[in-house]
């Protein structure tokens, strides 16, 4: 709600930043929304701040090569799922842009009020990664619990961990998860119950 209803702060905001930051030398690195592809079922783009960060995070780190692109997907079933997702994501993003709008939508959402125990406890997620490169195609899903609260909750407690106690790069300054700790709280992730299964394409 706050993205939608800020994206022109935003937007230059961006725009001073990439003025700020140096780019990679020698390297390529591209993150902005993709179309709607089919992939077994219909893939729209997701308008969330995580493409932003992978981008950042490849343009902080070598290793994730000379020309590095990520797009992120949001994958339904049939082409009418897909036009009804696209049309009420357009919907909520135009009200959320219209003070009254937006102020009436968060009314309806009060603080402390969520789903219950119960439901969270049924409540799971899986990201499917599709990765491309040296002519090899790895896919990895990540998946575990209810992501809004207890694997949000999780991989707040675990970073602060990682970052008290594991051995991390010497970085300072805006970071990523992946650039200032990597690794390390990967394995922590997994010890928590998230589990990261990579396979060959």
């Amino acid at each position: 709600m706050t993205m939608f209803g800020r994206a022109r702060q935003m937007a230059e905001a961006a725009a001073q930043r990439r003025a700020a930051e140096p780019r990679p030398k020698g390297r390529k690195v591209s993150s902005a929304p993709g179309g709607l592809r089919y992939v077994g079922g219909w893939a729209l783009p997701m308008p969330t701040i995580d493409p932003f960060i992978v981008g950042y995070s490849a343009r902080l780190l070598d290793r994730y090569g000379p020309d590095f692109s990520y797009r992120q997907h949001y994958a339904v079933r049939t082409l009418p799922q897909a036009a009804a997702t696209a049309a009420g994501a357009g919907a909520f993003a135009a009200l959320a842009i219209i003070p009254p709008a937006r102020r009436l939508i968060q009314s309806r959402l009060r603080p402390g009020e969520g789903p219950s125990p119960e439901r969270r406890a049924k409540s799971w997620f899986k990201v499917t990664f599709l990765g491309h490169g040296g002519g090899e195609r790895v896919v990895t899903e990540v998946a575990g619990g209810d992501p809004g609260y207890g694997e949000t909750a999780k991989m707040l407690g675990e970073s602060a961990l990682c970052l008290a106690f594991d051995e991390v790069p010497d970085r300072v300054g805006q970071l990523t998860t992946a650039s200032a700790m990597g690794r390390p709280l990967i394995d922590r992730l997994r010890r928590a119950g998230i589990t990261f299964d990579r396979r060959a394409g």
